[in-house]
């Protein structure tokens, strides 16, 4: 009999922590547990294998900042995780309005623990209870990836064979290229006389009981498995076979669609710049993958809890741009290049900005464009920059809105000035070196609780533009120039037509990061 949330949270041992459901309600009634961890660690989700609940003492979210707490959770959700239960106390007083907005909002039951209690001896005995209803399910799912095996050597279709599987689970099963295009589906035999049973509503409850799988075929992501357990059906056991199934759904997809030559060299060609392999080895997949090795061409870095569902989509805007492009998703990034025409660089890498800019994303994604590489074995730089502009650009300091950050998207050439400090000096020299410039402002912030530093980095920005600085900031033109007059004051007089002007720039960019 299948394990359900609300069982756990009137079991013996988890009564005494007083425990109160903060979000997704709805779900939780029907929301059933593989198994239980506890974790303080705010990265767990790449780690875990769906349908857990994971009990956290808050230590780690009470320290962290509002936007690594939004993340953390729909990390989470993205994962698969039955559930959240956090402990309140000293650290943490309260589940932040912020956290219970997006566990609402992805599906999540989060719940509050209001009292201690002793999260090893909870682990202890549902998870005890976890293990026996486990040992079934994987026998069931073994014998459903056997029959499944069978049906495949005797030449059956996809759709044959994912009946094998809606049957064993008693799900809806459907098979799905990365474009979204369907490849197979069936249901269980019981209900064969419904075969047009209408799509599932996009409801919480519906997505609590639908279990996605990505199948990848020669290490390339190729299609997405998904299993919605129809009435009565067990949640744990249809992601328990489906994953079993994995192996030979990939064996499927490989008689039947084979990975092409260019995908498979796009995807190692990837890796290899990711890994700073050789200029020899680039060069030799390059022309494999349809890049040509003197091409101009650019990275893309997309940091997303959803990034290998988002590759088909990027293919497809640098594709549209450029000639060819290459990519490839690993756990939560997606790397890419694009490949621009000769003569035009600087205009298809405008048009790749404002693709990327127009995506929709997943909450708390972020993506970065590197600067233009002079052929392939320049491409590990673009992307190392791509990289480094995410590091510069992403902090978590606020910064008034500017034409260098639009949305999620960072344009490494707008941080060509942070990046070249961060190559040239060290951490201990660039904080010297804020501190030197603008130390009179940043004791003036400290002190007033103002902005002058965040006013002189936008009108210097501006090209020292005092209307368009106003325009930025919505101030009033009458009032920058006082804040203007302000920070000439205290920085040794407007650095307009004297040689102090670059370094004052230099210092504000840095200290933005």
């Amino acid at each position: 009999m299948p394990i359900r949330l609300l069982d756990v949270l009137k079991h013996s041992t988890l009564t005494p922590a007083d425990p109160v459901i903060r979000a997704a309600a709805a779900n939780a009634a029907q929301t059933q547990l593989r198994w239980i961890h506890s974790s303080e660690v705010l990265d767990i989700a790449p780690l875990l294998g769906g349908g857990e609940l994971l009990l956290t003492g808050g230590q780690a979210l009470a320290s962290a900042t509002d936007k690594r707490r939004i993340g953390y959770i729909w990390e989470l959700a993205e994962r698969g995780v039955a559930a959240l239960a956090i402990e309140t106390g000293t650290a943490l007083p309260s589940i932040p309005s912020s956290m219970v907005g997006a566990a609402e909002a992805a599906g999540l039951p989060l719940i509050e623990l209001r009292k201690v209690v002793p999260f090893v001896g909870v682990m202890e005995a549902i998870n005890s209870l976890l293990v026996s209803e486990s040992a079934a399910h994987l026998q069931q799912a073994d014998r459903a990836s056997h029959a499944m095996a069978v049906e495949l050597a005797h030449g059956g279709s996809l759709d044959r064979i994912l009946a094998v599987l809606a049957d064993a689970t008693g799900a809806e099963v459907v098979l799905t290229s990365n474009s979204g295009a369907p490849l197979g589906s069936s249901l269980p035999a019981e209900y064969a006389a419904e075969a047009d049973l209408a799509p599932a509503p996009d409801t919480e409850e519906d997505r609590a009981r639908t279990t996605h799988i990505d199948v990848s075929v020669r290490g390339i992501p190729s299609a997405r498995l998904s299993l919605r357990t129809l009435a009565g059906a067990d949640v744990n056991l249809a992601r328990i076979a489906g994953n079993r199934s994995v192996d030979i759904l990939a064996l499927a997809l490989l008689q039947r669609m084979p990975p092409g030559l260019k995908d498979m060299a796009g995807a190692a060609l990837i890796r290899a710049v990711d890994s700073g392999t050789q200029n020899w080895r680039l060069q030799q997949l390059a022309p494999a993958a349809g890049i040509p090795p003197a091409a101009e061409l650019v990275a893309v870095v997309i940091r997303s809890p959803g990034s290998r569902q988002l590759r088909t989509a990027v293919e497809q805007l640098l594709d549209r741009v450029g000639r060819h492009s290459a990519s490839y998703a690993d756990n939560e990034e997606l790397l890419a290049l694009a490949v621009l025409r000769t003569g035009k660089a600087q205009e298809d890498r405008n048009d790749i900005l404002a693709g990327l800019q127009s995506l929709e994303l997943p909450e708390g994604s972020i993506s970065a464009l590197g600067p233009v590489a002079a052929g392939i074995t320049a491409a590990p730089w673009s992307l190392t920059e791509a990289r480094l502009t995410l590091e510069v650009g992403a902090g978590d300091k606020p910064r008034p809105a500017g034409p260098r950050q639009t949305g999620a998207v960072l344009d490494a050439e707008a941080f060509a000035v942070e990046r070249l400090a961060f190559h040239s000096l060290d951490e201990v020299q660039r904080t010297d070196f804020v501190r030197q410039q603008l130390g009179a402002l940043m004791e003036h912030d400290d002190l007033r609780h103002s902005a002058l530093v965040g006013t002189l980095r936008v009108w210097l920005d501006s090209g020292c533009n005092t209307a368009q600085a106003a325009r930025e900031l919505h101030l009033e033109r009458q009032s920058m120039h006082q804040r203007l007059q302000r920070i000439f004051s205290l920085c040794g007089g407007d650095p307009r037509g004297t040689g102090r002007l670059a370094a004052l720039h230099l210092a504000t960019r840095l200290a933005a990061v």
